[in-house]
């Protein structure tokens, strides 16, 4: 068992503290600041850390970051994490091809259109998911025969 590691808090700071648990942060905000409110009422750094499920190191860090940072320590430091290749401009370029362009594409074409017009390599795959989840082009049949934007499709419909 490590030393006896307990923070102090001010009326003011376990009110702010107390008010981030409804407040729009994510969970991982909130829990931080549960557990240094925990530890100011009293609560022993193993007690704290069954009860959220986490290892006692990650408690002491995340007390240690509240003496070192106050509540700026609470939040995570930005730029974790893989960056996109992309911009949100050069989807909407990408939208704007499948709405406006007479012709239909399939994601291969759409990942070399964006390689060629834009320098930016996407996989199909995953530029599919993303245009689908966007509600940009999908399988219903609402959407894939509400305009006939090829040839062989006016052909067809002229023929039924």
């Amino acid at each position: 068992m490590g030393s006896r590691l307990r923070v102090f808090l001010t009326p003011q700071q376990d009110k702010t503290l107390f008010n981030l648990r409804t407040a729009d942060v994510p969970q991982k905000v909130k829990d931080r600041a549960s557990v240094i409110r925990l530890s100011a009422h009293g609560w022993y750094v193993e007690k704290i850390a069954a009860h959220f499920n986490w290892t006692e190191q990650t408690v002491r860090e995340v007390l240690h970051k509240w003496k070192k940072l106050g509540l700026d320590g609470l939040w995570s430091k930005p730029g974790r994490g893989r960056k996109p290749k992309w911009t949100e401009a050069d989807i909407k370029f990408l939208e704007e091809c499948l709405e406006q362009e007479p012709r239909t594409y399939n994601s291969v074409q759409l990942a070399q259109k964006l390689e060629q017009e834009r320098s930016i390599n996407l996989s199909p795959d995953w530029l599919r998911r993303v245009l689908k989840k966007r509600g940009s082009f999908g399988n219903e049949l609402g959407k894939a025969t509400k305009e006939n934007k090829t040839q062989y499709c006016n052909k067809s419909n002229r023929q039924t």
